[in-house]
């Protein structure tokens, strides 16, 4: 029997997935866009994905931004309310990833 670790056994790398508090689908991570609450209260949009503070998840699609924010869904994460400069972030951040078709 061949060991773990010897030839002809290759290992799959995991994927994360995180949930879009919009759509509520689970995604890879890289595909979605990170909001985050800094430890400060602050909340921003992450482009790195790396800012410390609790974190949510949005699929950069109009329809999971629009349920996000009707719903108020971000706002539950968070328990405080989203600036409008936050959710202009998160528009900017989807046209830039998703620019409308022409």
């Amino acid at each position: 029997m061949p060991a773990l670790g010897g030839m002809g056994l290759a290992r799959s790398k995991r994927v994360p997935l995180r949930q879009c508090v919009g759509c509520r689908e689970m995604k890879p991570k890289r595909e979605l866009i990170r909001v985050v609450r800094t430890p400060d209260g602050e909340i921003l949009v992450d482009h790195t994905g790396k800012k410390s503070g609790r974190g949510a998840y949005i699929c950069p699609s109009a329809d999971c931004m629009a349920a996000a924010i009707k719903t108020r869904k971000l706002e539950r994460v968070f328990e405080q309310n989203i600036p409008a400069e936050v959710i202009d972030a998160i528009r900017e951040e989807l046209m830039r990833r998703c620019p409308p078709k022409t």
